[in-house]
């Protein structure tokens, strides 16, 4: 991966900190052993064939699982299990550290790993087998995995002027995934397209936060933003729901994630509660 990446067999065994010669020998091994040239050699560097492309794809799949095992078979003795969760950076802003926390406490002896991705990482690396539970909120069905609705955040227009009318020019928008952009559309057919586009509700805080304007939220992330009077409800706007998701393999009959989504279907119907 290091040769694919650099380009050059020299460049890779400098980042290594081994020879080139050496690098070459193992490049060299895994082509017999696949029967196949992974890489084009010449005085430019070494370029991926097209079967090298195809299994570069392999060898980053197979560098997880290596992970993966390295980390639950090199648990302390204090530790019974691991698991990986993985969670859209909105769901793990404030959510995600108050439930692994409440689940820490009450399950000490599991070690958990927390990772940000979005959705088509998350599915990824949960069909893969490196990841045990993603929070998401525009899942991918897949025949190994299970869906399971946990709440419903409701986005609300917020502003960092009160008193400004809307729509101003300084409007973000942010892609929380189709359904928001289907309820947005029918609410504003006429809206030309923003100045500013963000995938991530947390860059649409930033930019409002430090050059005005206004953006779709969750009230969840903007509460304390509003409680502070740094933003402020833009009044007869419209609120839109935008379902969050927990995803697990189906056949994974693990008594520690077991445990673990139970906690979490858990701590999704307090939060149900509370929105």
């Amino acid at each position: 991966m290091s040769v694919a990446a650099n380009g050059s067999f020299q460049e890779a065994a400098n980042r290594l900190f081994v020879t080139q010669s050496t690098v070459s020998t193992r490049i060299q091994r895994l082509e017999a052993y696949l029967r196949t040239p992974l890489f084009v050699r010449n005085r430019s560097g070494a370029q991926l064939t097209p079967q090298g492309r195809r299994f570069l794809g392999h060898a980053k799949a197979l560098l997880l699982t290596l992970e993966q095992a390295r980390h639950d078979i090199g648990l302390p003795s204090k530790f019974r299990a691991s698991i990986t969760v993985g969670s859209r950076i909105a769901l793990g802003e404030s959510m995600l550290p108050r439930w692994i926390g409440e689940i820490r406490r009450k399950s000490p002896d599991i070690s958990i790993r927390c990772d940000i991705g979005f959705e088509d990482d998350l599915m990824r690396r949960l069909i893969e087998g490196t990841m045990d539970i993603g929070l998401m909120y525009t899942p991918q069905h897949s025949p190994g995995l299970k869906i399971e609705h946990l709440f419903d955040e409701t986005l609300v227009l917020l502003s960092t002027c009160s008193q400004k009318t809307w729509p101003d020019e300084n409007y973000v928008y942010v892609d929380w995934g189709p359904a928001f952009y289907a309820q947005h559309n029918d609410s504003y057919p006429n809206l030309e397209r923003p100045a500013q586009v963000v995938n991530i509700g947390w860059l649409g805080i930033q930019l409002i936060l430090a050059n005005g304007g206004s953006c779709f939220l969750p009230i969840r992330m903007g509460a304390p933003f509003i409680r502070s009077g740094q933003l402020h409800l833009v009044p007869d706007s419209p609120q839109f729901k935008l379902p969050a998701y927990m995803v697990y393999p189906r056949d994974n009959d693990s008594a520690v994630l077991q445990q673990v989504r139970g906690y979490m279907s858990a701590l999704a119907a307090v939060q149900r509660q509370t929105s």
